[in-house]
């Protein structure tokens, strides 16, 4: 359902605000402080920059362990977002040795959100984020292995990408950014909903393009269409909408200039669509297995089912279908359709993009990341034209602006939606500082110590994000989104599900809303195969249908589950029907 939107005060944003601010002023009146001990440090960090297949395989390394070395604050996380049962409804699937299941006989008492029950029963989503998960799942049992793998090989692609648009040190260093900044404390990295994958993707299409340019090797052209396709099976619209600037400039390399058309033609778009079609043809022959059609998405029964709000904000609302479960009209009729009409004045219209703006700038950028872009269009001497930068800075630009385009045509909007421009967010940061580098006033290194203090600013936080609980720091879920995450949305589901699990013979939940409305995360979720699994979850429909469910599953301790209102207020468990007896509480 909805996410958890309370106000809570940012203040991690703000200490991050007063600290560039004081970095500001130490580089204006000390610019020499530590300019010593950086020239030492900097010299070792080139030395390493330098090998970059190393400084790559380092980075990923380092993602791991950072992630792995904050599980004490972060444990591996309960799902609670519609999304992450999705992924990990896909997850149990594949890790299972199916592409999808078939419809259950009772199917209609296990409705629920961003999953298709016809023709068959499987997420909604496209699969490579399942498929991460599966990884885990069939390697230790835990699909946040999946998430803990992809989180590294992002930051890792990520510096690999950067290594083909800027200098090895800075890719080294915006491969750290992406550490600190996503890999170790952002809801990427603390729960099921991905953001790592597309990053993945983004990251691999972005750095194979300069390289498939300058040495036509076949490996940067099958890195680009792997990139491709997985863009195409995480963030399809978003991939596409990237991946046009990206296509504009390969087209124009290859049939721009006179001379080795046919060879450049021959090296690269022959092998680029021969990986492409594979691709194409598997996510058909997927798309084939749930819902009977290789051109039609699982998302797409699955709205066509569902849903009544469209996802672009041209788009008019599609008929009302007959719903049988009272929290999913109220979701769909009241929640999404209410919020895509109030998109439909200009006012509202043009207060859902700044806010889009903000959120995005939350998440990728903060204070700390601002500061070099602001200085590099400050100390610019007559200002920045579009001719004026180079040519591999407008391609750059051009991607994020189409992206970000893209993104405002859409009705809803969460951080992970812009994950595939997360490499080119980077980038231009990067070549924001390093234009700022150079900035000298009245003869002071003032550039030279702000690009200094940004990685060591960035750092801090880290330690401070470690540190806000004994510091009683709030970190109460908040929105929006932003680098340093909020603390993980914990429902009762999960205790009541492992108590479950733990006690003897199998058991049916009945799950009762005591107002549907004011629903924020659903409890009715399911395994891939619910006839094996020790614990199954219903909605309650009556008496009489219930008494169906209930006689199906004979075999099992059916019980009735009343979730609170709010997250903090217990539910009520007891045994099903009411009068049979009590329940565990």
């Amino acid at each position: 359902m909805n996410v958890s939107r309370t106000n809570t005060e940012p203040v991690l944003n703000w200490i991050e605000l007063a600290l560039v601010l004081i970095a500001l002023a130490m580089a204006f009146f000390c610019p020499h402080l530590g300019s010593n001990w950086f020239s030492k440090a900097e010299q070792s960090f080139g030395k390493l920059a330098r090998r970059q297949g190393l400084a790559v395989f380092m980075v990923g390394l380092l993602a791991l362990c950072a992630r792995a070395a904050v599980l004490p604050l972060l444990p591996i996380p309960q799902p609670s977002v519609n999304d992450e049962f999705s992924h990990l409804l896909l997850a149990d699937t594949l890790a299972h040795g199916r592409i999808t299941n078939p419809t259950h006989p009772m199917w209609i008492h296990f409705e629920t959100f961003q999953v298709i029950m016809k023709p068959t029963y499987a997420s909604m989503f496209p699969p490579a984020q399942g498929l991460v998960l599966a990884v885990g799942q069939a390697l230790a049992g835990k699909p946040f292995i999946g998430v803990w793998l992809s989180v590294g090989l992002m930051c890792a692609t990520i510096c690999w990408m950067l290594q083909a648009w800027v200098p090895p040190e800075w890719a080294l260093l915006g491969g750290l950014l992406a550490i600190m900044r996503l890999g170790m404390f952002s809801y990427w990295s603390d729960s099921y909903w991905g953001g790592a994958v597309a990053a993945t993707g983004g990251a691999l299409l972005l750095g194979a393009l300069p390289r498939v340019m300058r040495f036509e090797r076949c490996r940067d052209v099958f890195l680009m269409g792997l990139g491709l396709m997985i863009l195409a099976n995480s963030r399809p619209y978003e991939g596409l909408v990237l991946s046009l600037p990206v296509a504009f400039a390969l087209f124009t390399w290859i049939f721009g200039r006179t001379g080795a058309i046919w060879e450049r033609f021959r090296h690269v778009g022959v092998l680029l669509t021969s990986v492409v079609l594979l691709g194409v043809l598997a996510t058909g022959y997927y798309c084939w297995r749930v819902t009977g059609n290789p051109l039609r998405m699982p998302q797409q029964v699955d709205r066509q089912t569902y849903g009544v709000a469209p996802y672009f904000l041209w788009q008019h609302p599609g008929p009302q279908p007959v719903y049988n479960h009272a929290e999913m009209r109220d979701f769909y009729l009241h929640n999404e359709l209410g919020f895509y009409k109030q998109t439909h004045t200009i006012v509202n219209m043009v207060a859902l993009w700044i806010v889009r703006f903000t959120h995005i700038w939350f998440f990728y950028l903060g204070p700390v990341l601002t500061l070099p872009l602001i200085a590099a269009i400050a100390i610019s001497p007559h200002g920045i034209t579009w001719l004026g930068l180079r040519e591999k800075t407008r391609l750059l630009l051009l991607s994020v602006m189409a992206s970000i385009a893209g993104l405002m045509a859409e009705v809803f909007f969460f951080p992970h939606y812009a994950a595939p421009m997360t490499c080119v967010i980077i980038a231009l940061v990067l070549l924001a500082m390093r234009e700022a580098r150079v900035w000298e006033w009245r003869s002071k290194p003032v550039g030279l110590f702000l690009t200094r203090a940004i990685p060591v600013i960035c750092l801090f936080m880290v330690a401070l994000r470690v540190g806000a609980t004994p510091l009683h720091l709030p970190l109460t879920p908040s929105w929006p989104p932003s680098w340093y995450n909020s603390t993980s949305v914990e429902t009762a589901r999960a205790r009541i599900l492992a108590e479950l699990q733990r006690s003897p013979g199998d058991h049916l939940i009945i799950v009762h809303y005591k107002s549907p409305s004011k629903l924020k995360y659903d409890w009715v979720y399911n395994e891939a195969d619910i006839e094996n699994a020790r614990v199954v979850w219903a909605r309650d429909m009556g008496r009489p249908a219930n008494k169906e469910l209930t006689d199906y599953f004979s075999g099992r301790r059916a019980w009735l589950v009343e979730p609170g209102e709010d997250i903090g207020e217990p539910p009520k468990l007891s045994s099903y029907p009411p009068h049979s007896g009590s329940g565990v509480e």
